[in-house]
């Protein structure tokens, strides 16, 4: 656990750790010595004098006050060592989530995410504070004891020697005997926070179909099986506890009879077995704390272990001598990707010319959004090339890339602030006067005239407050405010009424004015206004053309539009 700890912290944190370490295992050894002055104690108490005694109770009483000012500092240390790094931590995660490339956030690894940063950072930084001390303790104060106990008699001292790798073995047999369910645990309850946030999104469509009192079958599921392993891992750590119980009273009933045969022989006094007989029971305590305590360490590793990945995952390389386009022209030179052994993207060649506006239309599953995904670089390509203005993505830096490109989402996401502070995401610096340009351009005034305060309302958590329209026309003057020379649109309109998509569409028409444009998209409206349509299927280019040219040639463009009712037959839609 402190292996990874510290790795976890790097060489930049992990300071004021290691020295917290060093103070925390001090007092536990002091604790484990303090008891090797039991032995003039209770010599001088049993013997002839019994006065004797008050020197070493002193001494006694002094190193007992050191360990309590040690155990102090070192608790105290603890904590601030913890609340000091939990910032710093959460900071460089964000930092470093920052940097991973869009494409590596997949549903899985974001109830991952959210679980490490709501609970996980707290839980495994906070062992520094509440399990590091009490763990090394149990670790290095038994050990102690053991050496003290050599000292008072050789015999008694192998005796309890030999106990200890007993009790590390079976300990040891333990841990792994749950690592496996707590492993399975852990992927369990990731699963059961996607299934908690699944049901709680699909609010709407539950009530809608008359089921909002109705159980919830995935949900209930993964919490049933995070229940039948949590039942399985604790019904595994009863053995381990029986186990270090048994061997620990096994100790010391050998050493009782091992003392007690040392006495008739003369070889020791009875005082010192009763020493050791005391020194021997102070060890159960942190052994058996442990044994208790394993389940825990067990978990914190798995949580360090989790961040450790996460921290570890490399972001996209960056170049070491980092080029600048001079022009926004996008170029696919037979590039191919193919994630997880899947053609998502095969040998696909395009050229989009500086200005110029591409639709990309094909079936669902066509690659059509990872098309624009790679041009934003939230993955590297397998094979080929993806350049931007000539130069390949891969030899720019990520901030000169991303001023080359505005991303608009078909799923717009608002943080829960006003309209204005919204659109300011897309260019931080931007004076006032910038950001109500874009936000007019993008017709908005309108949006916020209704609203309660105007352009200073809430807009609510994800945008609730605003419609399905309203929150793409705020997408879209994020683009405006960028002013970036290449847009890319990801079937924007795919979910908006007639009024809606009407009024987005004049947003568009503004935000794509003198670009370089390529949309993917379905609507015909949206399509025809194209200089060049691209037909993509399983990840290849089928076909390319104008509007009039794939129609009048009758092809897949022709037959996907006849199979989708979009306006009209082909024959009418030359004809316009």
């Amino acid at each position: 656990m402190i292996r990874a700890l510290l790795r976890v912290l790097g060489a930049e944190h992990s300071r004021p750790v290691r020295a917290t370490i060093a103070l925390m295992a001090l007092t536990a050894v002091i604790e484990g010595a303090t008891y090797a002055l039991m032995v003039p104690v209770l010599g001088a108490l049993l013997g002839p004098t019994p006065a004797d005694a008050w020197p070493w109770l002193w001494g006694f009483v002094t190193a007992i006050g050191l360990y309590a000012a040690l155990r102090y500092m070192s608790d105290l240390l603890g904590f601030h060592a913890t609340t000091g790094l939990l910032r710093s931590m959460y900071h460089r995660l964000g930092d470093h989530l920052a940097r991973l490339p869009v494409g590596w956030f997949s549903q899985q690894r974001t109830g991952e995410l959210s679980v490490l940063a709501s609970r996980g950072i707290l839980d495994s930084l906070g062992a520094i504070a509440h399990l590091l001390m009490p763990y090394l303790s149990a670790c290095l104060t038994p050990l102690t004891i053991v050496v003290v106990v050599l000292t008072i008699d050789v015999p008694l001292g192998l005796v309890a020697a030999g106990a200890a790798p007993v009790v590390f073995w079976t300990l040891r047999w333990a841990k792994r005997s749950m690592a496996d369910l707590d492993d399975r645990r852990r992927e369990q309850e990731y699963l059961a926070t996607d299934r908690t946030v699944e049901f709680l999104r699909a609010q709407p469509l539950l009530r809608a179909a008359g089921r909002a009192t109705q159980r919830f079958g995935l949900l209930e599921a993964a919490l049933n099986d995070v229940r039948r392993t949590g039942r399985k891992l604790l019904t595994a750590i009863v053995p381990a506890t029986i186990g270090a119980a048994t061997v620990v009273q096994t100790t010391l009933t050998v050493l009782l009879g091992v003392g007690a045969f040392r006495v008739v022989d003369g070889s020791i006094t009875a005082a010192e077995v009763l020493v050791v007989l005391i020194l021997a029971n102070r060890c159960v305590d942190p052994l058996l704390a442990l044994s208790e305590m394993s389940a825990d360490v067990r978990g914190t590793e798995a949580t360090l272990a989790d961040l450790e990945r996460v921290l570890e995952t490399s972001p996209l390389p960056e170049p070491t001598d980092p080029k600048v386009p001079t022009h926004s022209d996008v170029e696919f030179d037979a590039v191919c990707w193919r994630p997880r052994d899947r053609n998502v993207i095969d040998q696909v060649s395009l050229c989009v010319r500086e200005g110029q506006r591409v639709a990309v239309v094909g079936p669902s599953g066509a690659g059509k959004s990872s098309l624009l995904h790679l041009i934003a670089r939230f993955h590297d390509v397998d094979a080929g090339t993806v350049r931007v203005g000539g130069i390949d993505v891969r030899d720019m830096g990520a901030q000169t890339l991303s001023r080359q490109i505005a991303f608009v989402f078909q799923d717009v996401l608002l943080l829960d602030a006003t309209i204005e502070e919204n659109i300011r995401v897309g260019r931080p610096e931007a004076t006032d006067d910038e950001v109500r340009r874009a936000a007019s351009a993008a017709r908005l005034d309108e949006v916020a005239a209704r609203l309660p305060r105007g352009w200073e309302s809430n807009v609510g958590e994800g945008g609730r407050l605003l419609s399905g329209g309203e929150r793409q026309r705020v997408s879209i003057a994020r683009a405006l405010l960028k002013d970036a020379p290449i847009v890319l649109l990801d079937e924007i309109t795919a979910a908006l009424d007639p009024i809606s998509e009407a009024a987005v569409h004049d947003s568009i028409d503004e935000l794509t004015r003198n670009r370089t444009t390529i949309m993917v998209a379905h609507r015909l409206h949206t399509i025809r206004r194209a200089d060049l349509i691209v037909f993509l299927d399983e990840g290849s280019v089928i076909e390319s053309g104008t509007h009039t040219e794939l129609v009048a040639r009758n092809g897949r463009y022709a037959e996907f539009l006849r199979a989708v009712s979009v306006d009209a037959s082909p024959s009418q839609e030359a004809s316009t």
